[in-house]
């Protein structure tokens, strides 16, 4: 087994951060921090904050969301996020909302660069920081009497300190500030004494579900000072955690319905791959692969996440997905994916960023679902089958509809999926694993500063174009340039300044290693080829590329304002109604037909926002039949029929119109079939 230390690849600091202190800082030099011995070395390595800068729609994504809640949280929702929340000294919330914010907010801010988002972490990380006591813990000590509508737990419950252990650390990579690494030194040394007493599930059981969260912070600090105790940590932390290597691989945990919370799952399912880390046993990747095969078959659907409202409820496509389990599911493929090299978590994670992320969140990302269907015909007021109702309003979009913790955590989803565009590798190079318009500047060989801008209409084109450049002092450049190539993708081509470099299967890694120079470009084409996919009761979903498609419906936007009721969900609400119907069935096409079953037309692919019905850069045409006896129930759609229900009756073919996904508030992802 080949071990290394930290990789001798340095990266500047960006622009004069600001530090937590308040004062600037020249630019710093820091480490790409890579597994130090014995940890197993890691394929690729995370770039620092800043590195990595959005571009195009990516780009507008983030705005939305400083001009959105993410830059104006303390103001809309000044309950929990004002100067009396716990985690800035006060006597409010003290739990997981404030940290849940701020994971989303800092990343956002450092990426764009953006001061004013940075003056509003700092009292966070200031707060955070000065609060440690002698004997190591640190963040809210006193309880206080729980608000209406908070939930409180007690102050020393390890949970909530997981969610900020993972601020600093970021924090710690924008900044290198020191007293980060004090902090947490001090603080494992604080769980290494008292874990053996007070268990992660000694407060409340989500510390135990989600201790993979705090287990990864321990061994990226392990790996910047090499202090022989966190190892010991690491193990203790790992065997107090849910197990959930064993209950994948016995396979039993995700055939169940309610045997686990759906966020817990979303967080909890990276732990035998972080743990993989310390003990490289093939068991943990198993479990891993398992885990992932069996949540889909039981409870998978075509958005790429699963039935969990709030409890695994199966994969009927009327049951609910948490909002904070596509964030958080999001985060835990992007860990997955930098420790294992495993191109499938790739795909995967771009399935729920490209599908299940921006369907349930309005443009101006304030308004947002706690739960949504791939078969949604309705978002209205009604209790339905749903393990956790609120009031009705969990499919409503509003900013504290449903439970309000998605409100404080849905923040983490794109800066995160930003910062894990590009990896820094072992081998001394650069990687592009998952693709949206971007540039990086980072180090390659032996500290050389490079930098790529991607250019690409991805998702929704098939052409990602990355130009090379570096300092024009620095002479030819030597390193390897990793691509990944989707499994959806039946060949790709890797042109090298217009000349073929290399084609590609899907499913794999691609490697271009050469002797560059400015001005070079890559040029990766990625066909994209309709082909379905079969879910609950053998229904049909349409996909193309990453994307998948639903039913074009007419969406009508009705704000809903609350009166004279005392409410845990905001003033108003809104609901989204449709007139057009919605019960198509599509016909059984064979294999060998589907490209000429389903016309694919090109729209404007470079739209600053394509998350939208009108702006959709892409529809497909295809022929369906609708069936009279699928009707309504409960505000939702009835019983799926089963594919093909031979006798079934249905109208005449007629055209019908998908558009990807991410793009409806209205939909039908997954269609029963019938005869032609």
């Amino acid at each position: 087994m080949k071990i290394i230390a930290i990789i001798p690849l340095l990266i500047m600091g960006y622009s004069c951060a600001v530090t937590g202190q308040g004062r600037k800082h020249a630019p710093q030099v820091q480490q790409y921090i890579a597994n130090r011995a014995p940890l197993h070395q890691k394929p690729y390595i995370e770039l620092p904050l800043g590195a990595i800068e959005p571009q195009g729609w990516l780009r507008t994504m983030l705005i939305n969301q400083k001009n959105g809640a993410t830059g104006q949280l303390d103001q809309l929702y000044p309950l929990v996020m004002n100067h009396r929340n716990g985690w800035l000294g006060g006597d409010g919330d003290q739990w997981e909302r404030g940290p849940y914010w701020i994971d989303g907010l800092l990343p956002l801010a450092y990426i764009l660069k953006d001061t004013a988002l940075i003056t509003k972490v700092r009292p966070w990380i200031e707060w955070s920081i000065k609060s440690q006591q002698p004997d190591g813990y640190f963040g809210p000590s006193t309880d206080y009497p729980a608000e209406p509508g908070l939930q409180r737990d007690n102050s020393r419950d390890w949970w909530p300190k997981m969610v900020m252990l993972k601020v600093l650390k970021q924090y710690y990579t924008a900044t290198s500030d020191k007293r980060v690494i004090t902090l947490l030194t001090n603080y494992f040394r604080y769980q290494l004494r008292e874990l053996p007493k007070h268990p992660l599930d000694h407060w409340s059981f989500w510390g135990k579900y989600r201790g993979g969260d705090n287990l990864m912070v321990v061994y990226w600090l392990y790996n910047i000072t090499g202090e022989p105790f966190l190892l010991e940590l690491a193990d203790l932390v790992h065997k107090q955690t849910f197990d959930y290597t064993t209950a994948f691989l016995d396979r039993d945990l995700l055939s169940r319905p309610y045997s686990i919370h759906g966020v817990n799952l979303a967080q909890g399912i990276k732990e035998p791959g972080i743990y993989y880390q310390q003990h490289p046993e093939q068991k943990y990747l198993d479990a891993l692969k398992t885990g992932f095969r069996d949540l889909r078959f039981y409870n998978g659907m075509a958005h790429g996440l699963y039935g969990g409202d709030e409890a695994l409820h199966g994969n009927n496509p009327t049951q609910g997905s948490e909002l904070c389990t596509a964030v958080e599911m999001m985060f835990s493929l992007e860990s997955i994916l930098e420790i294992t090299g495993d191109a499938a978590y790739a795909d995967h994670l771009e399935k729920v960023a490209y599908n299940a992320l921006p369907a349930q969140v309005f443009e101006n990302f304030i308004d947002r679902q706690y739960f949504q269907q791939a078969n949604q015909v309705m978002a209205t007021r009604h209790v339905r089958n749903f393990d956790q109702n609120h009031a009705g309003t969990d499919v409503c979009y509003g900013l504290l509809t449903g439970y309000p913790c998605c409100t404080s955590n849905m923040h983490q989803g794109w800066p995160k999926f930003t910062q894990n565009l590009w990896y820094a590798t072992a081998d001394k190079g650069l990687a592009a694993l998952v693709y949206a318009p971007s540039v990086v500047n980072a180090y390659v060989g032996n500290q050389i500063p490079v930098s790529f801008k991607e250019e690409t209409a991805y998702p929704f084109g098939e052409t990602v174009r990355f130009t090379f450049s570096a300092d024009k002092k620095a002479s030819a450049i030597t390193f390897p340039f990793h691509l990944r190539i989707p499994a959806w993708c039946k060949q790709a081509t890797v042109k090298v300044n217009g000349q073929i470099y290399k084609e590609a299967a899907g499913n794999q890694i691609v490697k271009v290693q050469r002797t560059w120079k400015n001005g070079d470009v890559v040029e990766l084409v990625l066909p994209m080829h309709i082909r379905t996919s079969r879910w609950y009761e053998n229904s049909l979903a349409v996909e193309r590329g990453p994307l998948t498609y639903a039913l074009k419906m007419e969406e009508s936007i009705k704000k809903v304002a609350v009166e004279k009721e005392k409410v845990d969900f905001g003033d108003t609400y809104y609901e989204v109604h449709s007139t057009t119907p919605w019960n198509y069935a599509l016909q059984d096409v064979p294999a060998n037909e589907l490209q000429q079953a389903y016309t694919v037309e090109k729209k404007d692919s470079l739209v600053s926002y394509p998350w939208d019905q009108a702006r959709a850069p892409l529809l497909i045409r295809t022929k369906a039949k609708r069936i009279p006896s699928w009707t309504l129930y409960n505000e939702m759609t009835g019983p799926l029929p089963y594919s093909i229900m031979w006798g079934l009756e249905t109208t005449p073919a007629e055209e019908i119109i998908l558009i990807p996904y991410g793009c409806t508030k209205l939909r039908i992802s997954q269609f029963p079939v019938t005869g032609r």
